[in-house]
């Protein structure tokens, strides 16, 4: 009977769900529409996709690694704080420290340009896979493919750029490359910041609350679109440049929710894998998670230490050690729930009935192989740790290895072609960005680490038998003399590369031993890579067609998608979990920052978040002011800053997060206890009004 039950339940939890699915729009299957309507969904199904007001024209790809939604007529923009951390990072100064105080522009003028910061506007989404395979793509072996994809995508750019030259096109695999997706994008490059809330309510909580609920953290900033003056269309960054006028955009809600409720989220999910194989899961949970794990925790002591000494390395560090953490608890949550609920047995049953269907049908018979599969995997284990082991400890985590890959992977050469030896490199003074001491002792630490962890002594770079001779073992003294004589460390000098100094160098020869051994890395795994590709992509090929009276969604791979599903709480170990938090839960956290740092706010939050009266604010059935809530809407990495809407497409907040007890959810989605944590608009919108006084925005989003 248990074996009956456990059978059941993964046949439940890897097929199709109401509220699982990262579902493309403009294919969204009548089932779910059908579904999405039962739930409270009021809209038509062209206000979706088609028609020129529809949901998704407001929802946009900010920077290309979160999401953001349109929320003015003048295209104001909100995304998570944490979206748009480095760029406020990268405006602060001791003097001027909008990380840690925030920011507030009192007109356009005031408005900050990003350099190299853009947003894309989803035109069209089309299958091509018949396009494809009739211009050859379903002839070539899996390792052609790729290459061949992106010549397909760059004839088409240039074709679309002919007839508008504000589009885009992309080409991407979906169903582990079983279909291809061609999308169109208009693309905007003068984004400008506006309003971000001081760091201790837009990072409120820090690393202790990261992943876990209940959660209180204020995650949002303000951005808005700049546009051709003449045209309302994408420009390069000018200060003749005007704010853009969209068609339409989301109207923001002051109802609130209740457990129930119809919640919806578009944003840009980057990566799952919901279709792998119980031996991809398994090198997850062992060659990549757990590495990561080990080797950030290393890094991150070193950071966190020099950035609470000293406030002109915590600006400069800020964004990184986020970046590094994030997924360094990640990885420990996802391994830690894919023990807890046997993920791999219950895999592993599934790929048994999907065996079991092949013999007796005999689809993809010599195919899709599940010893081949499984002796595949097995030789690319270790390989794959040595190179997690390899990206973790030296792909730029320091300024001096960040200079040594550049110095070997395409920086350009200066000089005169025809006198070698007047041609140059040369680097940028780009000392606001590091600090010399945290980068020599965590560079120092992670090459001892390094050897530690990694028993095979071939994927050692070749500089460790300096290290052992000519600096007896001692990384530190390694190090310092990497950064003293290493003339990649010089700034806004040239540095001639075909000189014997040049080919000499302690830096250039680290880099070299580096590109050298992750050469050799890639050599060793690529055959296996493409093996596994072509298995996995055959077992989800039979799962699609074991499963074809099902809707299934495509793993996520950084296209806009739509979840649903409804506000709700969780039930864990007997106890609810609450859909919602207060502004009295956030006061009272911030009381504890004595014994922990990351609850520290300024007097002025305990004030604000202490009221009596929070207006318009205010929650109408509970009588006060909701900070995040509850969805089990499905998301991932990259749907940061996405819009969660309700059943009218009006704006209930922000997606910024998942729960702890579902880290999981990038291969298995936990119906039960998966849930999105999101930042209530209405928060934002105090924030705005009590802390920023920023009636010109409010205004403009017509709240006030």
């Amino acid at each position: 009977m248990k074996k009956l039950l456990l059978s059941l339940m993964c046949l439940c939890s890897l097929g199709a769900h109401a509220d699982e699915g990262m579902w493309t729009l403009y294919n969204l299957p009548n089932a779910i529409f059908e579904q999405m309507k039962q739930y409270g969904f009021q809209l038509p199904m062209d206000q979706l996709y088609q028609s020129d007001n529809a949901v998704k024209n407001a929802v946009i790809n900010f920077g290309g690694y979160c999401s953001g939604v349109v929320v003015s007529p003048d295209g104001l923009v909100f995304t998570n704080h944490h979206c748009g951390f480095e760029c406020i990072r990268s405006h602060s100064t001791v003097e001027h420290d909008y990380m840690l105080n925030g920011f507030i522009a009192k007109s356009y003028a005031e408005e900050l340009p990003n350099e190299d910061l853009f947003v894309s506007f989803m035109v069209e989404q089309k299958d091509v896979t018949d396009s494809l395979n009739s211009l050859g793509l379903s002839s070539l072996p899996v390792e052609k493919v790729s290459d061949f994809v992106d010549s397909v995508e760059n004839a088409w750019s240039k074709s679309i750029r002919q007839q508008d030259s504000t589009l885009r096109v992309e080409v991407k695999p979906f169903y582990e490359g079983n279909k291809y997706y061609l999308t169109t994008y208009r693309d905007f490059e003068d984004v400008r910041l506006v309003f971000s809330v001081p760091k201790s309510m837009g990072k409120f909580g820090g690393e202790t609350d990261n992943w876990m609920w209940p959660r209180q953290t204020c995650d949002y900033s303000v951005f808005r679109i700049y546009a051709d003056p003449k045209t309302n269309g994408p420009a390069k960054y000018s200060k003749d440049n005007v704010p853009y006028h969209p068609k339409s955009w989301a109207k923001v809600s002051m109802d609130g929710y209740k457990p129930g409720d119809f919640a919806m989220i578009m944003g840009y999910p980057g990566s799952t894998s919901r279709y792998l194989s119980s031996y991809g899961i398994k090198e997850r949970h062992d060659a990549i998670n757990a590495p990561r794990v080990q080797v950030r925790g290393v890094k991150q002591e070193i950071m966190l230490r020099h950035m609470r000494a000293d406030e002109a390395v915590r600006i400069k560090y800020d964004s990184k050690y986020a970046n590094s953490s994030n997924y360094w608890k990640n990885s420990i949550g996802m391994n830690k729930c894919i023990d807890s609920i046997g993920l791999i047995q219950q895999k592993q049953e599934f790929e048994m009935r999907l065996r079991q269907w092949q013999e007796e049908t005999g689809y993809l018979k010599g195919q899709l192989d599940f010893d081949k599969m499984a002796e595949l995997y097995q030789k690319r284990l270790a390989l794959t740790r040595v190179r997690t082991l390899f990206t973790e400890t030296f792909l730029a985590q320091d300024q001096l290895s960040a200079r040594a890959w550049k110095s070997n992977w395409g920086m350009k050469v200066e000089g005169p072609e025809d006198q070698p030896k007047k041609q140059y490199i040369q680097f940028d003074d780009n000392s606001e960005e590091w600090d010399e001491a945290t980068d020599k002792e965590m560079l120092a630490a992670l090459l001892k680490n390094y050897r530690t962890q990694m028993t095979n002594a071939d994927y050692l770079p070749a500089f460790y038998q300096t290290i052992d001779k000519k600096f007896h073992g001692d990384y530190t003294a390694y190090v310092n003399a990497l950064y003293k004589k290493s003339q990649l460390m010089k700034n806004g000098k040239p540095i001639y590369v075909n000189k014997k100094s040049y080919q000499k160098d302690m830096g250039v020869q680290y880099g070299l031993d580096l590109t050298e051994l992750l050469a050799k890395i890639g050599a060793d795994r690529k055959q296996l890579s493409y093996d596994i590709a072509e298995q996995e992509k055959w077992l989800c090929a039979a799962k699609l067609r074991m499963e074809q009276d099902l809707p299934n969604y495509s793993d996520a791979n950084f296209t806009m998608r739509m979840t649903y599903g409804q506000i709700g709480e969780y039930t864990l170990g007997g106890r609810p979990s609450g859909y919602y938090t207060t502004a009295r839960s956030l006061w009272e956290k911030m009381q504890k920052a004595d014994d922990n740092f990351e609850y520290f706010a300024e007097p002025v939050m305990h004030e604000l978040l202490s009221a009596k009266d929070y207006g318009k604010y205010s929650d109408p059935l509970t009588g006060t002011l909701q900070l995040c809530f509850l969805s089990n809407n499905d998301i991932t990495g990259g749907n940061s800053g996405s819009p969660i809407f309700n059943g009218k497409g009006e704006l209930l907040g922000l997606a910024f997060d998942g729960n702890w007890d579902s880290l999981a959810s990038d291969i298995f989605f936990d119906r039960q206890l998966a849930r999105t944590i999101n930042v209530d608009v209405r928060f934002m919108l105090y924030m705005m009004d009590r802390w920023g006084h920023a009636d010109r925005l409010l205004k403009e989003i017509g709240v006030q």
